[in-house]
């Protein structure tokens, strides 16, 4: 709890047996987490079977694999079946600390922002913490032309530690998102859409072997979906266009 508000986090999985256990106890160990939802991505691995046997957690395990975004549309669904007043997803692979859950729950609970990013850009020390040159300069530019089109100034667009208000969750209409990589663009751009301010706070970036990582294939076509997902936003607020992803907002 945070200020009598329920905090759940979920963890989108798919192969996290070698690091969930890890994940789940440094999560817990911040005290504020009243419960976790792993959901399992039809793994080939022993992630369900290790979720199962973890305290304080709800297991849900896809039938058949659904992709990124499939995944987080089962957390945030089973999240708000939970009542959670905060949901905040940590990747269940290590790579982003669960400390820094604290900070981003009290940003929202004292309502501050329905939206907190934690950011690996903040700071200056992402090609320091091991984030791979390549990924960097794409990071950058993706969020210059992002920010451009959005009318935003966010550090980046990219990173996959987020927290959310309820009220958020249940106004956004994400089962019109991709079930890919790019549900995480798709997201944030409604978010900004329906006019609600992101916070963000600096995170450590950590990559090694055992923290998931798209290749540079996925890579492009997630970086061209984020391109198009920054253009159809500003060709909607144009009035050239209209989509699902962003309905007209009633004043």
């Amino acid at each position: 709890m945070y200020r009598d508000k329920k905090i759940v986090v979920v963890m989108p999985a798919y192969n996290a047996a070698q690091t969930l256990q890890k994940t789940h106890d440094e999560v817990m160990d911040q005290g504020i987490v009243d419960h976790v939802i792993v959901v399992d991505d039809a793994s080939p691995d022993e992630t369900s079977a290790i979720a199962a046997a973890l305290p304080h957690t709800t297991v849900y395990t896809h039938e058949n694999n659904l992709g990124y975004g499939g995944n987080q549309k089962s957390c945030y669904r089973l999240a708000l079946e939970l009542e959670a007043d905060i949901v905040i997803m940590v990747h269940p692979d290590y790579q982003y600390t669960p400390q820094l859950i604290p900070a981003m729950a009290s940003m929202i609970g004292n309502g501050l922002y329905h939206c907190v990013l934690g950011s690996r850009i903040l700071g200056g020390h992402a090609l320091g913490g091991g984030m791979p040159l390549w990924k960097y300069v794409a990071n950058r530019g993706l969020t210059l032309v992002e920010n451009i089109l959005m009318n935003a100034k966010l550090s980046e667009y990219h990173t996959g530690y987020r927290a959310f208000s309820r009220e958020l969750l249940e106004k956004l209409p994400l089962d019109v998102n991709s079930d890919d990589f790019v549900f995480d663009n798709q997201m944030l751009a409604q978010i900004l859409w329906s006019g609600y301010m992101i916070g963000e706070v600096s995170c450590p970036t950590k990559y090694f072997a055992e923290a998931s990582s798209i290749n540079l294939q996925r890579s492009t076509v997630y970086g061209f979906g984020c391109l198009a997902t920054a253009l159809s936003f500003r060709l909607c607020k144009m009035g050239l266009m209209s989509m699902k992803r962003f309905p007209a907002i009633i004043e």
